[in-house]
């Protein structure tokens, strides 16, 4: 059954992760037929304590597409009873009292935990701190399926800041869930993967490898996934400047990368892709933020909704 909060991607078996991706192809055909009304009467509420455009707005809209209602706290670090010193889990217990469901954002990482652990509604973790981000990994994955037709037999290049990015690292741990899946790590020195997930996907048999050559990656890939280097995350302005615009893909790599390969980013970018890139075929970064509405609307559908997910 689909998990009650909605914290890691370890939560999901290969069987949610193929119900998921079934359903969030037909919460595409309600977005097409102009929503539905199913969930009628439900409230999501949105506490964001972090910046966020596509997440926030990709559940507001995946809730009010299915006939829900929203309430939002944005910037809630600074407008919410948090300034005044409130905790996690008594923000969580009157927000509760208000909404049917609640999407937190919070760069505290193991945020979301704390507040499943009092919450008597549904959370979903819209990214706690460089932990995770497991819905972000699941629409990744939407992505490469609807993309390149499977999820099984890939190689999918990580590019970046591996170790802040909440993104990556999600997605390398949800690929244990497919089938002979290969990841390419390609970071600068001082912001490789962690430790803890390279464990996790030896353990779960993903074969992987680190690389610090963008250029050697880019015909092995069927997946580019490129991501920023997360200044916020540093420790320091100077460790930041050490590592920032290492890599940079231009219409020139392209050249290197299959034809038949996608070009991902979580977004936002800063100049990690060149903007002429944007007009390749293969660059599916845009359509990545569009199919967020459509698994988020899934989740929403089944954690809200009369069906649930069976393993």
């Amino acid at each position: 059954m689909l998990p009650r909060h909605i914290l890691r991607v370890d939560q999901f078996s290969r069987g949610d992760l193929l119900q998921l991706l079934a359903h969030s192809a037909e919460m595409r055909r309600v977005v097409a037929a102009g929503g539905d009304k199913r969930l009628d009467g439900k409230i999501l509420a949105t506490l964001f304590f972090e910046p966020s455009t596509r997440t926030r707005l990709s559940f507001e809209s995946s809730m009010l597409r299915l006939g829900g209602n929203v309430i939002s706290s944005e910037s809630a670090e600074h407008t919410s009873s948090a300034v005044k010193g409130e905790s996690i889990e008594d923000t969580i217990r009157i927000v509760e009292a208000y909404a049917d469901a609640i999407a937190i954002r919070h760069p505290l990482a193991g945020a979301a935990e704390t507040a499943a652990s009092v919450a008597s509604v549904p959370i979903l973790n819209a990214g706690d701190g460089p932990r995770e981000h497991p819905t972000q990994a699941l629409l990744d994955l939407y992505t490469i399926y609807d993309e390149l037709g499977r999820i099984d037999d890939l190689t999918v290049a990580l590019v970046g800041d591996l170790r802040f990015g909440r993104a990556p690292r999600s997605l390398a741990m949800l690929l244990t869930r497919t089938e002979n899946a290969r990841v390419l790590l390609v970071a600068p020195p001082g912001i490789e993967m962690s430790g803890d997930v390279l464990a996790y996907m030896e353990t779960h048999g993903v074969a992987w490898e680190q690389l610090h050559d963008l250029e050697e990656a880019l015909p092995r890939a069927d997946v580019i996934y490129m991501t920023r280097v997360q200044k916020e995350r540093f420790p320091s302005v100077e460790s930041y400047r050490r590592v920032s615009g290492s890599y940079r893909l231009g219409s020139e790599h392209m050249k290197l990368l299959g034809e038949n390969a996608i070009v991902m980013h979580p977004l936002p970018r800063v100049d990690e892709i060149d903007t002429l890139v944007d007009a390749d075929p293969r660059a599916a970064y845009f359509r990545q933020a569009r199919n967020g509405v459509y698994i988020r609307m899934a989740l929403l559908d089944l954690l809200l909704g009369p069906r649930l997910l069976t393993a």
